[in-house]
Order: structure tokens, then sequence, then C-alpha cells
């Protein structure tokens, strides 16, 4: 696979704000879902700037937000991220989180092949996860999987996923016209 898409970061991503993430159940894996601001300060105070290297990635004149869709689950008996699907306006991208291989690798979406980033994270939940988690260093959780409990959670996550994106918008004025 060609990686040209593949930013890699020496850090571990930034973690949900637990308070304004709603958590879904599904199987031996729950989806968070959260409405995330990523700017300058917020990336200063997850210290992305102490990177090495170019495996930082963007670390200055950052200012994008949207829907986040975490997928975690149990691996060496701590409860870890896995999968981020970071359905920004700007930047629309998902990371694969390897905590046994330290390794987070952020792969950016194009909107006009993918169409809208969050219906496509939805769709990837329901029809690639078992791949994506092992792609991400979870083999044994992949195996896991409960199909049937994902499709059951899934019209929950996605309410509460489109209500967020939708309540934001409204906030900061965007029309209808505006929206993915």
């Amino acid at each position: 696979m060609s990686s040209s898409h593949i930013t890699r970061y020496s850090v571990m991503p930034i973690p949900p704000i637990e308070a304004h993430t709603t958590w879904f159940r599904a199987g031996p894996v729950e989806v968070g879902v959260e409405y995330r601001l990523l700017n300058d300060a917020v990336a200063a105070a997850a210290d992305l700037a102490s990177a090495a290297g170019d495996e930082r990635g963007q670390v200055t004149e950052l200012d994008d937000r949207g829907v986040s869709l975490h997928v975690v689950g149990e691996q060496d008996g701590e409860r870890r991220e896995f999968l981020r699907f970071d359905c920004f306006a700007e930047d629309p991208h998902y990371h694969y989180v390897s905590w046994r291989d330290r390794a987070n690798e952020m792969v950016h979406l194009d909107p006009f092949a993918d169409g809208d980033p969050l219906g496509w994270a939805i769709d990837r939940i329901r029809t690639r996860l078992p791949q994506m988690l092992a792609r991400a260093g979870a083999p044994e959780l992949a195996a896991r999987v409960d199909a049937a409990a994902v499709e059951e959670a899934l019209p929950r996550i996605t309410e509460a996923a489109y209500r967020l994106r939708y309540q934001h918008e409204e906030a900061a004025g965007a029309g209808p016209e505006e929206r993915s």
C-alpha cells in the first residue's frame, strides 16, 4: 500500500474528552461519539509539538472541527482506543492506533472520492471493523467482533453523530448548502 496519504506520528493521539463523549457498547468494542475542536491550543495542551522529526505532523495553525468516532476495546488488560475517525470539515482522516507498537498512523480521506466523511466512517465500522482493528494491532479484539452487536448499536451511534454535527453547524451558522 502506498503511504503518501499516511502521516505517522511519534506521539499517541489526543484522548477523547470524556465529558464530551457518549459511549455505545457493541459487543467487545465501544464506540464513542464526540464533537472535537482541534486548534493550536489543544495541540499545545496535548504536547504534540514535542513529537520528534517529520513524524509529528502539523502542529501549528490548526483549526478544524467535527465529529470523531472512537473505537475502543480491551487489550493487555487495558481499555485502549484502536481506531479514530475524525470527520473534520477541513481535513477528514482516521487513525490506526497500535499501543503495542506505540504507533499512530493518520490516513487522510478524499471527501470528493469518499463522500461524506461521517457516512464513510459509519460504513467502515459496519463493514470493515475486524479488518481495521487487526491492521491497528488488535487481532485478538478483531476476532471477537460481534457483527450483530455492531449492527444493533449503529443506529444509535449514527443518530448521535449526526445530531452533534448538525447542532454544531447550526450554532456556527452554517446553512444546509455548507453541510457535507
